[in-house]
């Protein structure tokens, strides 16, 4: 289903980083970005420039590419206002920060067009405790599981330039009926159905490690 000409959103900025100690105890990280001008090659593992320290949990294809709403920042300001300071792009370790596109305008396996690049939609984040050592607070990681402003995962279809003031458009939408925010409570712990499991298995698009945990739970007959 192509839909190239469906400009949803623009790119507000761009942001790469090199992994560096992050908190009192200096844990390599490459969570803290700083934003860039100009275009930026995306390639199979990511945003040439980008880094992350830990590759068993961080990065690969299908963690390529971070996005994250730009007006997911009001509402973290609303929320937890001491914070606001922090509160600018990049600040969630996003490479995209994006306007006019939040988790609710989502379905799993969108496939954005972003300069010459296409960037598939798979799999939310899942916060960690660099999340909380960033923000020098340990509640952050709990409030995204619960608030759901987890921002997204890309995985890059088509390699190619971006840049900040592109626009985002989607060219395909693979499974218009399994909402992005609704993958986002399951992988924070919220039970599937098993006909979400059934999709979920076969799902274009989706992570692989959740395709393969949606296998499994059918084959246990029990949720995952």
């Amino acid at each position: 289903m192509a839909m190239a000409d469906t400009g949803i959103g623009q790119v507000s900025s761009v942001q790469i980083g090199a992994v560096a100690p992050l908190g009192p105890d200096g844990v390599p990280s490459g969570f803290v970005k700083r934003p860039v001008t100009g275009l930026v090659e995306a390639r199979a593992l990511g945003l040439v420039g980008d880094a992350q320290a830990d590759l068993r949990v961080h990065g690969g294809p299908d963690k390529a590419v971070y996005g994250y709403a730009l007006s997911n920042y009001g509402a973290w300001a609303a929320d937890l206002p001491e914070h606001g300071w922090r509160l600018r792009a990049g600040a969630f370790g996003e490479n995209l920060t994006i306007d006019g596109v939040a988790e609710s305008d989502l379905c799993v396996g969108d496939v954005h067009q972003i300069g010459s690049t296409l960037l598939q939609v798979c799999q939310p984040r899942q916060p960690c405790f660099k999340l909380a050592l960033r923000f020098e607070d340990p509640r952050l990681p709990p409030a995204m599981v619960m608030n759901g402003r987890a921002g997204w995962y890309y995985r890059v279809l088509t390699p190619g330039a971006l840049a900040a003031g592109d626009a985002v458009r989607l060219f395909e939408r693979p499974n218009p009926g399994f909402a992005f925010t609704r993958l986002v409570a399951i992988v924070s712990g919220h039970r599937p159905s098993m006909d979400e499991l059934a999709r979920m298995a076969t799902m274009e698009g989706l992570a692989g490690w959740l395709q393969t945990r949606a296998r499994r739970a059918l084959d246990q007959s029990i949720p995952a």
